[in-house]
């Protein structure tokens, strides 16, 4: 399957300046004949707080937009956007995936919101992976900060060949990203794609290396630091020769696991 990641350097809560650029690189994708593309975390928005302002209803004119790219390009596209809740003051930090027809293939709320950065305050955190069948492939979306948590790559493996992660991840952490994402796709022996943004959002850097990691951990495809568009064909096959040659899945002691979590107590030894 040949994907495409969208580095895009977002313009600070300007909807329509970013529209403008996901329709350039959309265009690009679809020339090259691209069946996933991928945009970073809150694409039209930047890493917003101001969820009264730059959040929308479920189904509303962002999705909705990307459903007539979609369709436009000929070309399944993932996205990020604020939904609004109706009942209560926070939000939900979600990342879209539509087909090439436009059809709502999965909606993902990020599980982790980043407290550091004080998103806990304004979105609620989500409680469900995403999981859909793809031209064969079994993908999972996860957002940014969830990259730290190994737990819900474990469980979204168990079926997932490729999981992505849309991010806004800040360019003073960039090593902790790529890192991450080289450790994620070893552990869960898939192909991992993290695409992130670059630039400048409300007074902080961001520097891309939006990058695609084969099942052992190779870099097969990255970015630099400028808005950019990278392409790359990854193969089912792939994933299917390690994970047979390789059963790592078949040692692994779950039940022992979720017993060290609620058990594991402190041993003081004296000497």
């Amino acid at each position: 399957m040949k994907i495409a990641l969208a580095q895009l350097d977002i313009v600070w809560e300007d909807k329509a300046a970013n529209r403008l650029k996901c329709e350039n690189l959309a265009r690009q994708a679809s020339e090259a004949n691209v069946e996933l593309l991928l945009f970073p975390e809150m694409t039209l928005t930047g890493f917003t707080m101001n969820v009264p302002m730059m959040g929308e209803e479920q189904n509303g004119d962002t999705t909705q937009w990307f459903q007539q790219l979609a369709k436009k390009y000929r070309v399944a596209v993932g996205f990020g956007v604020i939904e609004k809740i109706l009942k209560g003051d926070k939000g939900k930090n979600n990342y879209i995936i539509v087909d090439k027809d436009g059809k709502l293939l999965s909606c993902y709320s990020k599980i982790h919101p980043f407290s550091f950065g004080e998103e806990a305050l304004h979105y609620q955190g989500g409680t469900s992976l995403a999981l859909i069948s793809y031209k064969q492939w079994i993908l999972s979306t996860f957002i940014c900060y969830d990259l730290r948590f190994p737990e819900i790559f474990q469980a979204a493996s168990k079926e997932a060949s490729i999981i992505t992660i849309a991010a806004n991840w800040p360019d003073e952490r960039i090593q902790h990203w790529e890192i991450l994402l080289k450790a994620r796709a070893i552990e869960n022996q898939c192909y991992i794609a993290g695409v992130n943004r670059t630039g400048w959002g409300n007074g902080i850097k961001y520097s891309g290396a939006s990058m695609v990691v084969d099942p052992l951990g190779n870099v097969i495809s990255q970015a630099g630091s400028e808005e950019a568009l990278i392409i790359c064909d990854i193969k089912l096959e792939k994933v299917y020769n390690i994970r047979d040659s390789f059963k790592l899945k078949k040692d692994r002691r779950e039940d022992l696991y979720k017993n060290l979590y609620t058990t594991t107590e402190l041993i003081n030894i004296e000497t």
